[in-house]
């Protein structure tokens, strides 16, 4: 018998005991996707693939960006507080292998309201091909650890509220699509975690077939309310059903989609891409 596979699961476990003082509740809807399967049909047919789960990054930033609210943490527990972050960074969960030798190794994806669908695509097919990267590194590290001294580590860099955004992101993303699985919850350490499972094909006006996608969000109620969590997720489905195969990039400017407010953060189509920091699970 073997210990090398709970080695191997020991940051997870890690990040499960910490994740146990955060109060998940789970919300749901419905997106019509017809557009962003329009808008992917064109960019295959033009060499330039593009994943759902790049769509998701985008929108999760650029909703997350007008929601400080929900750019947030809290911490402390003897005083405990709400912090506001001012960036958005992505925690995505990347699945790799397979059989016995599957792992899920995450990656912090850095100002992701900042970037373009390209280029969040570029940083989905780095950190999906890329398996050596600075999370393999510390989860390994952790694995290394006697475990009483590992869980105080993860603990440590979990309390430094400054780097959380960085190991841990401001918000996580992570998708089952590529399986039977329509929908599923799941709660990735931040204030939003959005999931994401295949997309179907059911009646809709006139008998025909529409693309549909069950969006899960998970909210920390810590940190914000229930009708705070539905604006989010009402923008976040409001922004992917705006997508349209005509327009540059999928979408038009946000801020003509999502009603008044401050504007965003310009897309830098073509700009270098931001540095990416790899997180903790």
């Amino acid at each position: 018998m073997s210990g090398g596979g709970d080695r191997a699961r020991r940051h997870t476990r890690y990040f499960l005991d910490w994740a146990r003082s955060a109060a998940p509740v789970h919300l749901g809807a419905e997106v019509d996707m017809r557009g962003v399967e329009a808008h992917r049909a064109a960019a295959r047919a033009a060499g330039s693939p593009v994943s759902v789960v790049s769509y998701l990054l985008y929108a999760a930033g650029r909703v997350l960006a007008r929601h400080p609210e929900a750019n947030a943490a809290a911490v402390g527990r003897l005083f405990p507080r709400t912090v506001r972050f001012d960036r958005v960074h992505a925690k995505l969960a990347v699945d790799t292998g397979a059989g016995a030798e599957r792992r899920v190794h995450t990656a912090v994806l850095r100002d992701v309201d900042r970037l373009s669908l390209a280029e969040l695509q570029r940083l989905v097919e780095h950190h999906r091909d890329d398996h050596t990267d600075g999370s393999a590194d510390a989860a390994r590290l952790l694995a290394r650890l006697p475990a009483p001294v590992g869980r105080l580590a993860f603990r440590a860099a979990m309390a430094r509220t400054s780097r959380r955004p960085e190991l841990l992101g401001t918000v996580a993303v992570s998708s089952l699509g590529h399986r039977r699985v329509d929908t599923f919850d799941a709660f990735g350490g931040t204030a939003v975690t959005l999931t994401a499972g295949r997309i179907t094909q059911r009646p809709g006006p006139h008998r025909a077939l529409t693309a549909v996608l069950r969006l899960g969000l998970t909210f920390d109620h810590r940190v914000i309310d229930g009708a705070a969590a539905a604006d989010v997720l009402d923008e976040l489905v409001h922004l992917l059903e705006a997508c349209d195969a005509a327009l540059p990039g999928g979408w038009d400017d946000p801020r003509l989609r999502l009603g008044d407010g401050p504007a965003d953060p310009p897309d830098r189509s073509g700009g270098a891409l931001a540095p990416v920091r790899q997180g903790l699970p």
